[in-house]
């Protein structure tokens, strides 16, 4: 099949659900098209991670490695978090003719226009869906919702539209109406080709940092903003770890504005023994994890939680919902949010284990990845979907 998707942002050196699938459907034998936005409009914070110098040859040189290619259209705009496409858009996507078109995000306004204007590209359309309840906070989100409700929704049920949700959450059926029946829950997972355990890339790492085979390293990868508690984490490290192994933090992302000099500063100050890393690109993150001993996440998770735990990483993260049904399987430890001594505990809990205890936490983090949300299957089940939906849509044709 020829699949085009259509995703507001798209950074090649990203670790993204986009990423990672639209490699894997190539692999499987599809044809796959990313359209997505120019960067010149795309907000700062997302640049400020990411950056967008080169990116032209970034995007020339994930074609090259993974046969997606990319194409990169005008916004008038990108306002609350959504890009703003031209009529351009809607042209393009009927230019490449795809079996399938593939909408992520269900409630950005490319997906909703797309969705309305469905009959014009003569082929069908599947949505995925990332939002949950808890994370939307807009104000005009109530409005939002009854349009959706009221203009889309019922496209979306007489058509039998699936959207995928990536989280087993009912944010869909109780604020868009849409049934969970066509609605299928298809969880993130980890690229498991890069990220694995591996001794002899975290002897190398520690031996070319002059860490101990002994030491243990703790690890954050990811934004050092206020939503991501940058500073809880700088506040939780000011002080030595009382324990009684020798303890690195090894700490990957860039810092921006006035509050990321704020977190540098404590970082500077720690008594602890701190690595300080840039954001690194997608690929190379695996070696950063296959060196640590465990990660933490001081405010809510990224999607980088699959890829430790695929390493072998304990976590140690707060108590929000999808917390608590990560660390289900004895594979990580969850602290009440926003309370630094009792994220410093788990930390120290983690450190003291023995070393049985620890390989059986290390151990069960690998299996919960490979059993349930390892990508050579997550993308199985997507094209699943979309073969399905084509094959509804050519019968509908046929009639």
């Amino acid at each position: 099949m020829k699949i085009v998707q259509v995703e507001d942002f798209f950074h090649p050196e990203a670790g993204y659900q986009i990423n990672i699938i639209s490699k894997y459907m190539v692999k499987a034998g599809n044809e796959v098209v990313i359209i997505t936005s120019e960067m010149d409009k795309v907000p700062r914070n997302l640049i400020s991670f990411f950056g967008r110098d080169n990116i032209s040859a970034k995007d020339k040189e994930y074609t090259e490695h993974y046969g997606v290619k990319i194409i990169r259209l005008p916004i008038l705009a990108y306002m609350s978090g959504r890009a703003i496409f031209t009529k351009e858009l809607i042209k393009r996507i009927k230019q490449e003719q795809p079996d399938a078109l593939f909408l992520h995000d269900n409630d950005k306004l490319s997906s909703l226009i797309c969705t309305m204007k469905w009959k014009t590209f003569h082929c069908p359309i599947v949505l995925d869906t990332h939002m949950l309840e808890i994370a939307s906070k807009n104000k005009f989100s109530k409005y939002f919702r009854w349009y959706y409700r009221k203009f889309v929704t019922p496209i979306l049920i007489k058509e039998q539209i699936p959207v995928i949700r990536i989280q087993d959450d009912n944010y869909v059926e109780k604020c868009l109406g849409i049934p969970l029946s066509q609605a299928p829950f298809i969880s993130v997972g980890s690229d498991t080709i890069l990220f694995h355990p591996d001794n002899n890339v975290r002897a190398r790492f520690r031996r070319e940092n002059n860490i101990s085979d002994d030491a243990f390293i703790i690890l954050y990868a990811g934004k050092l903003d206020e939503n991501k508690g940058g500073m809880l984490l700088a506040e939780a490290v000011a002080k030595k770890l009382p324990v009684d192994k020798e303890v690195f933090f090894l700490i990957i992302g860039k810092t921006a504005g006035e509050y990321g000099e704020k977190v540098e500063s404590a970082f500077q100050a720690s008594e602890n023994k701190i690595l300080r890393f840039p954001t690194q690109k997608y690929s190379d993150l695996a070696m950063f994890y296959q060196a640590a001993d465990l990660a933490v996440f001081p405010k809510q998770c990224s999607l980088s939680f699959y890829d430790v735990q695929a390493c072998g990483l304990p976590v140690v993260f707060e108590n929000n919902c999808i917390n608590y049904d990560r660390a289900s399987h004895g594979n990580a430890l969850v602290f009440n949010a926003g309370q630094i001594d009792d994220f410093k505990n788990k930390i120290c809990k983690v450190v003291n284990m023995d070393k049985a205890e620890y390989h059986a936490m290390s151990k069960k983090g690998v299996e919960f990845v490979k059993v349930t949300y390892d990508y050579a299957d997550i993308s199985d089940r997507y094209l699943e979907i979309i073969e399905k939906t084509v094959v509804n849509f050519e019968a509908k044709e046929g009639n």
